[in-house]
């Protein structure tokens, strides 16, 4: 894939990338104020928050669950 350095328009960066000028516009809204380095801290943090979120749920689960056995309602 040919990588252009500088000048280009955003569909010709968008071609490149192999992205819908939709998506470019989006990561923009997204991640525009960024550096490198803290898109990746964004990722990681929103990848370990869902984890957190699977586990909560998890949790009250089983919690109901054990308050359904202890009272006796299987």
């Amino acid at each position: 894939m040919p990588w252009r350095l500088g000048g280009g328009t955003v569909a010709d960066v968008c071609r490149d990338l192999e992205v819908t000028e939709a998506t470019y516009y989006r990561w923009c809204n997204l991640y525009g104020g960024l550096r490198a380095g803290d898109a990746k801290k964004l990722k990681r943090l929103e990848k370990e928050n869902a984890t957190l979120k699977r586990l909560l749920v998890e949790v009250v689960l089983e919690k109901a669950c054990l308050k359904q056995l202890a009272e006796g309602n299987f």
